[in-house]
């Protein structure tokens, strides 16, 4: 995964590369460094 610092927030959906369910993954930056980051599964 690559992440572009230089955008602020962004969330889209993957496929876990282990068990290929979908998963959310979230992260915020200030610029400089990711500040926070999830990752959740979205199988129901």
């Amino acid at each position: 995964m690559i992440f572009d610092k230089s955008v602020f927030t962004d969330s889209y959906i993957e496929d876990c590369e282990v068990c290929c369910n979908p998963i959310q993954v979230s992260y915020s930056s200030n610029g400089n460094d990711i500040t926070g980051f999830s990752a959740d599964s979205i199988e129901q």
